[in-house]
């Protein structure tokens, strides 16, 4: 009697469906590594930002005390107002930076979830083709079961009958 095949057809699929979820979720977890680095950029530039604008406000208070109090004079009045445009300038570039950090950042938070819909897929066509093998497996035992209990009947028979001529 011809046995049937008892090794999985599917197994390379299933093999392949694995190795994608695995892709996956390398993909994603690149994908969040390199949101939270662009995150840490954006903050930095905040941070630079903010500075910026306490020498700002530090310089202008320097200003303002050196005039009331009659310290002030007109070279550092005028290199004064040079730094303190220098300064503005250098927060706008900043705020420049950090609106295009954003865009950055809103690029990366969309290749996020680009990456976890590709892994929440890959997830599940994984069991899919898991459960499909374990239906397989279930089916084939209960196959090779009837298959040997309708051996057993025909061995029986045989015996029987072999009694009864005997």
């Amino acid at each position: 009697m011809a046995r049937k095949r008892t090794e999985y057809r599917l197994q390379p699929l299933l093999q392949i469906k694995a190795r994608a979820k695995q892709r996956a979720e390398i993909a994603l977890a690149r994908a969040i590594a390199k949101l939270a680095e662009e995150q840490k950029k954006l903050k930095k530039l905040e941070e630079e930002k903010q500075k910026i604008i306490e020498k700002r406000k530090a310089t202008r208070r320097e200003m303002h005390e050196k005039m009331i109090t009659g310290h002030a004079r007109v070279s550092d009045s005028r290199v004064r107002g040079n730094y303190l445009r220098r300064l503005e300038e250098e927060q706008k570039k900043k705020e420049e930076e950090i609106e295009t950090q954003k865009k950055v950042i809103s690029n990366c938070e969309l290749q996020v979830k680009r990456a976890r819909r590709d892994y929440i897929d890959a997830v599940k066509e994984l069991r899919v083709m898991e459960k499909h093998k374990e239906l397989w497996k279930k089916k084939l035992a209960l196959e090779i079961s009837r298959e040997e209990e309708k051996e057993m009947d025909e061995l029986g028979n045989v015996i029987h009958q072999l009694k009864q001529h005997g």
